[in-house]
């Protein structure tokens, strides 16, 4: 529940410091790319 509420902002702030680069957003959250953009389908980020 926590996660999920922070989740949102937090990918918002990384790919906004990242210049919406998705492949460097990954590397500073230290996940995969493809798991970055599932992520970003589930909050309506893409």
């Amino acid at each position: 529940m926590v996660l999920k509420s922070i989740e949102k902002p937090m990918l918002q702030v990384v790919l906004a410091k990242a210049g919406a680069n998705q492949t460097l957003a990954a590397e500073m959250l230290g996940i995969n790319r493809n798991t970055l953009r599932k992520k970003l389908t589930e909050h309506s980020l893409l």
